[in-house]
């Protein structure tokens, strides 16, 4: 197993700040003077006590002091008086002889601490105490001398450690040192360990005493924050661990930079244990304990972390008197923390740490003790609970039973992921022919309850397959409303995921499969049955469905089931104005709030906002996509469908209106735990602005790839990124290839002509543009073919495109007028069909007068760019610097460097509008005509038998006479001008 320490102080500037400001060390003027702190600081083990002082050592040396520090060690009754000032002294008798030296032959007592010449008090029987007395004093005014003595030459720091094992003498010599002030500039800091002055130990007294001294200062050093433990993972791991891992760390070592060490180094292990270093260390803390409190410790940590008095009772197998006095040393040794009726381990691990150390059958029977005390009602507790010690106590009927009662209370409260694990670990009990489920309790109840939870927690397409498998287990007589109670959950999974099964079927052999007599099963598998018909564009069968089901629905009182249908039912309004949809959906959603219906709620405040985002206004999207996160959040499903599609829509807003820092606080999920899927789709929005900032995310991109299959939105948005990277390295093929693989996969999840494909085509055939000047002149024609593919692509979307609403968005429009303009200026830049130039310049116009329409922020600043490059070229240099100027303003405030790079190649240099075509020479001309076939420097001076750098001089010459920043807008200005044959 591999150690990790970090050498870096990671969440512990402000204690640092504080005790260098305390001693006087740090420096800064107008603060303590040099010398005059003293400091007690204490934390429990591993929370860096030791790491804090060597930060102040270092920065103590940067500050021209000199520091000195004596160590207590753990001797038990055989420790050895003065040790850490026997080292002190040992360490200044190295560095400063000549000083010891000196105040040694004053104060002869000074040789008593130097190590290896320690020598006994003389003593004569009856004057042992006096002349005992009389010693330590003279020792004590030697210890304080040779410190003053030190300080003369520099500012003295002088560090004990680990008082906690401090001994009686070198506790009395700190008590002397403390209450009385030095002349010169000596601070002193001592530290110990909190956790281990238990109510008996000597220290605690002593650092109650030494508070009350003037000029003594006490610091407790507090665990590390969530935040700073991560800085320090990401310090000692630098490659990173998956979020479950790093909240699994986080949430254990309970900002204990040494737990934190620890349990990184054992991160690539199974399981959840403890490492046997750390366990060692921990473990240490029970041999100081009593039978009584061993067992009442073992006992609560079956438990977990918490426990009430009356579970110790019940379970420890201790009388009261006997559980008392256990508890009271538990909790006097700093093992347990009492509180409110409960006890709780100080700490976590070392509750982990005891569990893990019993014996098996010692395991096994507190289990059982728990869950005996649980059944019998002896101590309160959840079914959670009661399932899992019945499991582990190997009851497992009990924990069968507990186990689908805990799924479902975790359900009533909004905790999906708890209620999948409860029912599935339900499920798997149930595969023991032994047992079985409660009289009259199908078991498909207990399988679509576990996929709805699935489902909800954001894992549909595990939810799609646990419910197939048990369809595959049914047998071929099982009953029809069973068979179609599984194949409606199966198509109400699908339905969220990109199967290859198809949704419809499924859903349509479920309602067959209905018997005449299953009302409230007909409704449920109806509603199912319309909302997928809806998705699916088949709109009068849905219609049909939607209004069985809302008829069954209100008839049975199942208003969650009306509320279900209604909104099915009002979203199919999308085919009429918008403004009766978006009524229709506000009633829908406050039908659905009154119901409870959760699940249909979220899907109305979704559907109303893409209804406003669908019509590019955005701040009533903003304002019903951020309501649905607020709901799926309170209901403890911030990953179900389409609360999890209300963050992720909202994210795409945030994007498109260049508000990106909110945009990317959205798609952070540190501290979170989301499903791949919503997390790849996050991560494919917040690829393209770290993109378009600088960040080449080639590699995270491609990454993204296993996950294309499994939801459209992920290759689309990857894609893009993955794109721009390519034109960003002048790489076109790499661009087109891309664009094939997208269309590929998306082609067989959606269909060929998906209305996405006019935004990849457009960002590719840009990507070909952008790598033009870079081509050579013979290969630009076989470009140009392939740029003509994918603008047929894009129109045969335009042509095939169909909405029940009729209506082609400000998306659509401005990214159809995008693929138009980036065509004609990749044929302009090749010269291959070249359109005229008036032609070009309006159709870019007319581009960014729809992307200002559409209001995306940072393609409009794109567009902008591309058209200030050809307005310079035609010679309109005002034009182009206005839009240079506005899309220059957007790229700052955006922060997108990349922009503003191609921005200053674009220059700000006036293009010379009256150039004449004599003002180049017959040289230059020459040279002209090979640039604008692409030729490079070299190319053309082996043609021209001169230099590469003799070229290099005339294409300089060439851009200043024609007014042009590069290569290949003066070839566009010589083929306008007619310069070029």
């Amino acid at each position: 197993m591999t150690a990790h320490t970090s050498r870096t102080l990671v969440g512990r500037d402000a204690e640092l700040t504080e005790i260098a400001s305390l001693l006087g060390v740090s420096g800064v003027p107008d603060q303590v003077s040099p010398g005059t702190g003293i400091v007690l600081l204490s934390g429990d083990a591993g929370v860096g006590k030791t790491r804090l002082l060597t930060e102040l050592r270092d920065l103590a040396f940067t500050e021209g002091w000199q520091v000195f520090a004596g160590h207590c060690l753990d001797f038990g009754d055989s420790a050895l008086p003065y040790l850490p000032f026997s080292e002190v002294l040992g360490r200044l008798a190295a560095d400063l002889p000549d000083v010891v030296d000196q105040v040694a032959s004053v104060r002869p007592a000074l040789a008593r601490l130097q190590p290896g010449r320690r020598v006994l008090s003389s003593t004569d029987g009856s004057g042992e105490s006096d002349t005992s007395a009389l010693d330590r004093g003279d020792l004590f005014d030697a210890v304080h001398a040779v410190l003053e003595a030190v300080a003369e030459k520099a500012p003295l720091l002088l560090v004990i450690e680990d008082a906690h094992w401090a001994d009686q003498s070198t506790r009395d010599m700190l008590s002397f040192l403390f209450s009385r002030p030095f002349v010169g500039p000596v601070a002193v800091v001592a530290s110990y360990r909190s956790d281990d002055l238990h109510r008996r130990h000597p220290l605690r007294r002593q650092v109650a005493e030494w508070s009350r001294i003037r000029g003594v200062d006490r610091i407790q050093l507090a665990p590390l924050s969530d935040d700073a433990v991560r800085t320090l993972i990401a310090e000692l791991l630098p490659g990173g661990l998956k979020e479950s891992e790093l909240a699994d760390i986080v949430g254990r070592a309970e900002g204990n930079a040494f737990f934190v060490e620890e349990l990184i180094s054992a991160a690539s292990m199974p399981g959840s244990w403890v490492p046997a270093d750390l366990a060692d260390v921990l473990l240490v803390r029970l041999d100081r304990l009593d039978d009584n409190a061993r067992q009442v410790v073992r006992t609560a940590s079956v438990s977990g972390r918490k426990v009430s008095h009356d579970m110790l009772a019940a379970a420890s197998g201790l009388a009261g008197t006997s559980l008392d006095e256990g508890l009271r040393q538990a909790v006097e040794m700093n093992v347990l923390l009492a509180n409110d009726g409960s006890y709780a381990f100080r700490h976590a691990l070392l509750g982990e740490a005891v569990y893990d150390d019993l014996l098996p059958g010692e395991r096994v029977r507190l289990h059982a003790q728990y869950t005996e005390a649980l059944r019998d009602g002896a101590a309160r507790g959840t079914a959670a609970e009661l399932a899992r010690h019945a499991r582990l106590a190997m009851d497992l009927q009990t924990a069968l039973t507990a186990s689908i009662q805990a799924g479902n209370e975790a359900s009533a409260v909004g905790g999906p992921d708890e209620a999948a694990a409860h029912y599935q670990q339900a499920l798997e009990l149930l595969v023991d022919p032994k047992r079985e489920l409660d009289a009259g309790v199908p078991i498909s109840k207990l399988v679509v309850a576990a996929g709805d939870a699935l489902t909800a927690s954001g894992h549909p397409m595990r939810a799609a397959a646990l419910i197939a498998e048990h369809l595959d287990r049914l047998p071929a007589d099982a009953p029809g409303a069973e068979r179609a109670r599984l194949l409606s959950a199966r198509a109400n999974a699908l339905i969220v995921t990109e199967s290859d099964v198809d949704p419809v079927s499924v859903s349509q052999e479920a309602v067959d499969l209905l018997p005449d007599d299953a009302n409230g099963l007909r409704a449920k598998v109806l509603a199912i049955h319309a909302r997928i018909l809806s998705a699916y564009g088949r709109f009068d069968e849905a219609q049909a469905a939607g209004m069985d089901a809302l008829e069954l629905a209100e008839r049975l009182d199942l208003n969650e089931l009306a509320s279900d249908a209604i909104t099915t039912l009002s979203g199919l309004k999308k085919a009429g104005p918008k403004e009766g949809l978006r009524s229709a959906l506000r009633e829908a959603i406050a039908r659905a709030e009154e119901s409870g219906a959760i699940h249909a709620e979220l899907r109305g405040r979704f559907l109303l906002g893409r209804s406003y985002e669908d019509w590019a206004e955005f701040d009533e999207a903003d304002e019903w996509f951020r309501s649905g996160i607020k709901r799926a959040t309170e209901a403890g499903m911030p990953w179900a469908p389409y609360g999890f599609e209300c963050r992720w829509q909202l994210s795409w807003v945030k994007s498109v209106r260049g508000d990106w820092d909110e945009a990317l606080e959205l798609m952070d999920f540190t501290g979170q735990s989301p499903p791949p899927v919503p997390r790849a789709l996050l991560d494919s929005l917040r690829l393209n602005i770290l993109q378009a900032r600088g960040q080449d995310v080639t590699a995270p991109a491609r990454a993204l790839r296993r996950l294309w299959p499994q939801e459209g939105g992920v290759p689309i948005h990857a894609a893009s990124a993955e794109i721009a990277c390519a034109a960003q390295r002048s790489d076109p093929d790499g661009a087109l290839q891309v664009y094939a693989d997208a269309v590929a996969v998306l082609s067989q999840i959606w269909h060929e002509w998906f209305s996405a494909r006019i935004r990849l085509a457009a960002l590719t055939i840009g990507a070909i543009a952008r790598s033009m000047p870079q081509i050579a002149a013979g290969e630009r024609a076989a470009y140009i073919v392939q740029v003509d593919r994918l603008h047929a692509d894009g129109h045969q979307v335009l042509e095939r495109y169909t909405d029940p609403s009729g209506h082609w968005g400000p998306e659509g429009r401005s990214w159809v007028k995008r693929l138009d303009a980036e065509t004609l200026r990749a044929r302009w830049l090749a010269g291959v069909d070249a359109p005229e130039l008036d032609v070009l310049v309006d159709t870019w116009r007319e581009t960014v007068l729809l992307v200002e329409e559409f209001g995306d922020v940072y393609e409009l600043a794109r567009v902008r760019t591309a058209l200030a490059g050809i307005l310079r070229a035609a010679g309109d240099p005002a034009a182009a610097r206005e839009q240079g100027d506005l899309a220059r303003e957007t790229a700052h405030r955006l922060g997108a460097q990349l922009l503003l790079e191609e921005l200053r190649a674009l220059g700000s240099t006036a293009v010379r509008g009256d150039a004449a075509p004599d003002a180049l020479t017959a040289r230059e001309a020459e040279i002209l005509a090979l640039v604008a076939e692409g030729r490079s420097n070299g190319e053309i001076g082996k043609q021209l038998f001169i230099s590469a750098k003799t070229v290099s001089v005339h294409v300089s010459n060439i851009l200043g006479k024609l007014g042009a920043s590069g290569r290949t807008e003066a070839a566009a200005i010589a083929r306008r001008r007619g310069l070029l044959d």
